[in-house]
């Protein structure tokens, strides 16, 4: 009798791991490519007949492609989509000197390339990724389709010199306030519906990057965003979550040739997680459009 109730609790377990496996979207993998100095992780959602261009899905600094985790598999049900984790953040190797935009737009190419991809990509990015996503419409514009910019922000002079200044790198703290600073400030511009278990783990992806990952608002600071964007003709789709970006991206409006920027009030960092269905839905209705 207990063989038996095991052998149907067995079943039951397994229908529930295929249904919850089925939901949940196709299957995510994760490798390495190479860049430049060292080796580049990434992870990919791959149907069996993609339909759709690929996509690929640039995170923020300091990150990792991980912040893509959930929407790879939705989106990724009829199209390959990718994430990878920029040079010096995540699993991939850092560069050997401080990178600039034009830098992670090259090692994604080359990642494309070492895939095998070389048609047209749509490209998504998420602040520092949305420069780098500009950046590679700008480098081979033949080769992208369209962009999904997460934030695109403008910002004054003053403003500017500002940045530089709340994000220099941080000195480390025998206490450990470096940490508690951090925690404070994800805490802060988390979505209100983002639980803690998710803030712990988003706090320990920007801890992964190091004494280094200061490099990534550097690239950032450096490129010249207000120069580029109003030149890109291709389709390009703004998403203004309500974050620290939110008054700054509003400011890219009359900058868009062939776009429009789309707000999202209510909405901050942690997003994707939480508003997976309406994200891919957002995505589609725009990346679909012939």
């Amino acid at each position: 009798m207990k063989l038996i109730k095991l052998t149907a609790l067995l079943a039951i377990l397994t229908h529930s791991i295929a249904m919850w496996a089925s939901e949940s979207g196709v299957e995510l993998k994760r490798a390495y490519g190479e860049h430049d100095n060292g080796q580049m992780h990434y992870r990919i959602a791959q149907p069996t007949e993609p339909r759709q261009n690929p996509l690929i899905c640039l995170h923020m600094s300091p990150s990792s492609g991980r912040i893509y985790d959930t929407l790879l598999r939705d989106i990724g049900q009829d199209r390959i989509a990718i994430a990878p984790d920029t040079p010096g953040f995540g699993e991939s190797d850092p560069p050997d000197k401080p990178p600039e935009i034009a830098d992670f737009a090259r090692a994604n190419f080359g990642l494309l390339d070492q895939l095998g991809i070389t048609g047209p990509v749509d490209v998504m990015g998420y602040h520092t990724g949305s420069l780098t996503a500009m950046e590679m419409a700008r480098q081979q514009p033949e080769r992208i389709g369209r962009l999904v910019l997460v934030s695109a922000a403008m910002f004054t002079p003053e403003e500017f010199a500002q940045m530089k200044v709340e994000f220099a790198p941080r000195p480390l703290h025998e206490d450990g306030q470096h940490l508690v600073d951090l925690w404070q400030e994800l805490r802060h511009w988390r979505d209100p519906a983002q639980s803690l278990e998710a803030t712990q783990w988003n706090f320990s992806e920007h801890l992964r990057g190091g004494q280094t990952a200061w490099w990534g608002h550097r690239a950032a600071f450096n490129y010249p965003r207000g120069d580029v964007l109003p030149k890109l003709s291709l389709p390009i789709l703004v998403l203004n979550p309500e974050d620290d970006l939110y008054d700054y991206t509003r400011r890219a409006a009359p900058l868009l040739q062939n776009g429009r920027v789309h707000d999202l009030p209510g909405w901050s960092h942690g997003f994707l997680d939480i508003y997976t269905a309406e994200v891919a839905e957002l995505l589609r209705a725009f990346l679909d459009t012939e």
